[in-house]
């Protein structure tokens, strides 16, 4: 019981870091979320399935 608790009260920590990480952005987005921007995800050079956007147009460099 008391690992139970133990692990419960991680895993809340942790979702409540992560709401408080999307309250405190501006929109509720976070930034550099597209795994076509990162090279080892992307070896092919494919655009990103979800926004389009090329490996080279990655505003996060």
């Amino acid at each position: 019981m008391k690992l139970f608790l133990i692990s419960f009260g991680l895993l809340a920590l942790a979702f409540a870091g992560i709401a408080i990480k999307i309250w405190g952005k501006k929109n509720g987005e976070f930034s550099g979320t597209c795994a076509s921007q990162n090279a080892n995800f992307n070896e092919d050079g494919e655009p990103c399935s979800f926004c389009g956007k090329m490996p080279e147009d990655c505003e996060n460099k």
